[in-house]
């Protein structure tokens, strides 16, 4: 008897020791936090926590297996169901929000298993996060990161190949490849009572909903992502589960249905995002109708006083407004190899009269627009303009994570430096008896101009990329890459540009990539049709009230999104703060970092008026001893009591040397 005394004694303290280990380093429970079970839909053994994921615990007697971990808060409450074992974690997906609290926990007594194809993702996390990317770095949309991996690596136990089976207590659990919102995402199928649970990670939300948008955009407009999504939804059919358990949101009893109405959205959601017009099929014959060859080969001349180069299958920015005098505006400059552009120009001093070039006017903030506007500015002597809200964009693209910054493409460009900056409400220029109108025009990405004006009897407007197409061709709409990381909400992209040119009203589109097109009215009406229709589409989707918060990966970020850190330095950094509502919003983040980086203040709260910003300053600190290398630090944030978790990060490099 004594000795069963002592026996059950020393369990307890085993017990509690456990318990503490657990609860050691993680969040604390959300308020409200509980256990629910679903023994009233006939699986007694399944339970639920939420916190920044769901976190699913399938028991068998004192043990369980969990389906991610979300931050660990869980944990200390395991003996609410009864359960002092966890065997196994098991990992839809790679991101942070569904394992943070792995971050922080002894794995000597868990083993952890996720998708094999998300294993380096998990274990090599740093090395998807560049101090100078480029286009062709793996799960980034034109250099910009799609992968949303933890702040510290995450060593599985196992990695699962689609269709495996893995065995744990008598059970067959199935794992099936459900990837699209992550580029290997998995479901892990149990069958039970006669029917299929599927543990479906973030394939959908109730409601026929997606889990967000910028997780599944996996390249520039081209709909690899969502097409994936469409077949993870249409494999999970096949399965009719009783009970589909997202990472996100409530269970959905019954789930084939809101399937494949899920299927339906993503077709229409397929359609929209694909380009407005005929790319790489038939552009080439619509991308130029206008102009007529020059003296100079490949040289082509629109109007009186207007220039552009056109080859076959050739793509390059470039317009130039040649003036009387000689003097030449060129609107952008980029892909081309230099000896090419300096001969063709010179081509142009000797048999059109070109003299000097004054400008170069950026339309964007993407880097094959500006790459050899340095170039013109040493060899023409010419000033380099942009608006003024792309000024940082050009000159400090490592500031941010958007897509295809200059820095991006191979030429050992760093930044442009921009010599004018137009103000973004717009100005107006006499330039060698032509007034030309500069303004913001956004579009493809927020941080556009266009210019228009009268030339040679005609109006003229430039728009960068925001438009292509036929005119003639009633099934263009004309909309360029629809691509969240360039920053492309629609009521400060498409929406509004298609409202300026429909205000503007040109006779002529001079558009990026040598495009030329006349008489545009029918284009524009379909365009500006096309924007509106393209967000009731997101709101149809969007899991959130405002679609932006579901959109953009930008309404909390870090600037500097990229800092160096030479020893014993400290950098300041700022955490900007967006609120899309026409109510206050409150915010909590919390910064969450490796062990070698420290943060003060680890923590932010504030809250934000109707439709507005802020920005926070933090310190950024390397601890003594710290290895050099890429740091990832996650951005954990709460929004009006909803719990996002690690969604957004910024890059700390530690550097050798002082």
């Amino acid at each position: 008897m004594n000795f069963m005394r002592r026996l059950l004694s020393l369990e307890t303290i085993v017990w509690v020791w456990f318990l503490c280990l657990f609860q050691t380093g993680f969040a604390q429970s959300p308020p409200n936090a509980d256990w629910h079970s679903f023994a009233t839909n006939g699986f007694p053994d399944i339970f639920v926590w939420a916190d920044t994921c769901n976190v699913y615990a399938l028991r068998d007697h004192d043990s369980a297996l969990l389906v991610n971990l979300g931050d660990g808060s869980c944990l200390s409450h395991l003996a609410e169901i009864g359960v002092r074992q966890i065997d196994w974690v098991l990992l839809t997906d790679h991101h942070r929000e569904e394992s943070q609290g792995l971050a922080n926990l002894d794995l000597t007594r868990i083993q952890v298993g996720a998708p094999e194809a998300e294993r380096s993702l998990l274990e090599h996390p740093d090395s998807f996060r560049k101090m100078r990317p480029s286009l062709s770095d793996p799960f980034t949309v034109h250099s910009a990161s799609y992968a949303r991996p933890a702040i510290r690596p995450i060593h599985l136990s196992r990695g699962f190949a689609k269709a495996d089976t893995f065995e744990w207590h008598g059970r067959a659990i199935r794992c099936e490849e459900t990837k699209g919102n992550s580029p290997g995402g998995m479901s892990y199928l149990l069958q039970q009572n006669g029917h299929w649970l599927a543990f479906s990670g973030d394939v959908m939300r109730e409601d026929a909903r997606m889990n967000n948008y910028f997780d599944s955009e996996w390249d520039y407009s081209f709909g690899t992502g969502i097409y994936a999504l469409h077949d993870a939804a249409a494999w999970l059919v096949g399965y009719d589960p009783a009970y589909l358990f997202p990472a996100h949101g409530p269970a959905i009893p019954n789930a084939k249905s809101q399937l494949d109405a899920y299927q339906r959205k993503l077709e229409k959601l397929e359609q929209m995002v694909l380009r407005g017009y005929s790319i790489s099929r038939f552009a080439g014959s619509d991308q130029d109708r206008v102009s007529k060859p020059t003296a100079v080969p490949n040289i082509w001349q629109v109007s009186p006083h207007l220039y552009k180069f056109k080859a076959q299958n050739f793509w390059p920015n470039f317009h130039m407004l040649l003036a009387d005098s000689g003097h030449a505006l060129v609107i952008d400059c980029g892909l081309f190899d230099e000896a090419y552009l300096d001969q063709a120009l010179e081509g142009m001093r000797q048999k059109l009269g070109l003299k000097a070039i004054d400008a170069v006017i950026i339309t964007h903030m993407h880097g094959d627009h500006m790459l050899e506007a340095p170039h013109l500015h040493e060899k023409w002597g010419a000033q380099i303009w942009a608006l003024d809200n792309m000024v940082d964009k050009c000159e400090h693209p490592d500031w941010f994570e958007y897509a295809a910054p200059v820095v991006s493409y191979g030429k050992g460009l760093t930044g442009v430096h921009i010599d004018r900056a137009i103000r973004k409400e717009g100005e107006t220029i006499d330039w060698e008896g032509f007034k030309l109108a500069i303004e913001w025009m956004p579009g493809q990405t927020e941080f556009a101009l266009g210019v228009h004006g009268i030339i040679d009897g005609m109006k003229v407007l430039f728009t960068g990329d925001n438009i292509d197409g036929n005119p003639e061709d009633p099934t263009q709409n004309g909309h360029e890459a629809f691509v969240a990381r360039n920053s492309g909400i629609l009521e400060e992209g498409y929406i509004y540009g298609a409202e300026l040119m429909t205000r503007v009203q040109p006779d002529l589109l001079l558009a990026g990539h040598s495009w030329a097109i006349a008489h545009p009215k029918p284009l524009i009406e379909r365009y500006r049709a096309w924007a509106y229709e393209m967000r009731d589409v997101l709101r149809g989707l969007s899991t959130d009230e405002d679609y932006r918060y579901w959109f953009d990966p930008f309404w909390v970020r870090a600037q500097p999104y990229r800092t160096s850190l030479p020893a014993d330095a400290a950098a300041e950094i700022e955490i900007h703060v967006r609120n899309f509502r026409s109510r206050p919003q409150s915010h909590h983040i919390e910064i969450h970092t490796p062990s070698e980086i420290k943060v003060e203040p680890a923590v932010l709260d504030g809250q934000l008026p109707a439709n507005g910003r802020a920005s926070f300053p933090v310190k950024v600190r390397r601890l003594s001893g710290s290895q050099p290398g890429v740091r990832i630090v996650g951005l954990d944030i709460t929004l009006d009591g909803h719990r996002y978790g690690e969604w957004f990060d910024f890059v700390v490099d530690v550097v050798e040397g002082q």
